[in-house]
């Protein structure tokens, strides 16, 4: 498998990613890159719904911030390390979504999409009622909870480094899935399910372990990107504007791609905050990710990716 040119382009591509801003000690360029690393997280693990098995997920924030939430209980309650919490967290959301998928994913097309933006509301509901996490207010970290890391200022960079360590390997997961057996059902799913599950794919099981593996790795950034910033909101943690934000991610670069999202995630998160910094548009960031995403489906439906695999064929061997 590392034969492939691509695995080692990635491997290379998140050394200097993460490395990059150390060596600069650019604390504003280290803030930039892990939030394009959060949203690199969300849109490659969303692909895997949309890109492979073909349906819709508008509810894909909502692994995130149950993670966000388990880890952070777990670190201030149980006084856990932030890595074995943040992995339970993504385990105990992993296993969630293999029951929700065995129920919501006999939905299919828009009832499917309707479906998990009532399961994230809903979830987002129980959290504010839910005393022993904070209720409304959340979650708060004092500053010894840093104190396993080397105090705040290194937790900083070692969060950093976590991320960025996530994002590769669900660029990795992302290509392990797409060449396997697995991935070759779920890409059968996408184009027709029917006939997929005529020529023997188990269709209800391949579809409920892709949903519960597309939550797995994003709850665990959850729980890194919470315990960095030292707090946890409802609002914050089951934002349904960054779900929809997402799939503009997904298809900005490429719906099923490995590289697409990543790259469509990166591109978007530098157009976010130019929006939400310059102030003639702050106020029209939604508003343009749509149109963006209407110009996408009309005149570049293979995204970025598909337009410069079309153009250079031969660039499918570096960029997949």
């Amino acid at each position: 498998m590392w034969r492939r040119p691509f695995l080692w382009f990635i491997v290379a591509a998140a050394l200097v990613y993460a490395l990059y801003p150390y060596f600069t000690d650019d604390v504003g360029m280290r803030e930039s890159l892990l939030l394009a690393a959060v949203y690199i997280i969300l849109a490659s693990n969303l692909n895997l719904m949309i890109g492979y098995a073909g349906y819709v997920n508008f509810g894909n924030i909502v692994f995130f911030g149950l993670g966000g939430y388990i880890c952070l209980y777990l670190v201030t309650a149980l006084h856990w390390h932030v890595i074995p919490a943040a992995l339970t967290g993504g385990a105990a959301v992993s296993a969630l979504a293999l029951l929700f998928g065995l129920g919501i994913l006999r939905l299919r097309g828009a009832f499917f999409a309707l479906a998990t933006i009532g399961v994230n509301q809903a979830i987002q509901q129980l959290v504010v009622n839910f005393e022993p996490w904070g209720g409304a207010t959340g979650i708060y970290l004092s500053l010894d909870a840093y104190g396993p890391l080397g105090g705040p200022m290194q937790a900083l960079w070692t969060t950093y480094l976590m991320i960025v360590a996530v994002t590769t390997a669900s660029l990795l997961a992302s290509y392990a899935i797409r060449h396997s057996k697995f991935g070759l059902g779920l890409l059968a799913i996408g184009q027709n399910e029917d006939a997929a599950s005529v020529l023997g794919v188990p269709t209800p099981r391949y579809k409920a372990m892709v949903y519960s593996a597309s939550a797995f790795l994003p709850a665990v950034a959850g729980g890194l990107y919470f315990f960095k910033s030292g707090i946890i909101e409802p609002s914050s943690a089951f934002n349904l504007q960054t779900s929809i934000e997402a799939i503009v991610m997904v298809m900005l670069g490429g719906s099923g791609t490995i590289l697409g999202p990543a790259l469509g995630a990166f591109l978007y998160e530098e157009l976010r905050g130019f929006l939400l910094t310059a102030q003639s548009f702050s106020q029209f960031q939604l508003v343009i990710a749509g149109a963006l995403l209407l110009l996408i489906v009309q005149f570049v439906p293979g995204g970025l990716l598909g337009w410069v695999h079309q153009r250079w064929p031969r660039t499918r061997r570096w960029l997949e």
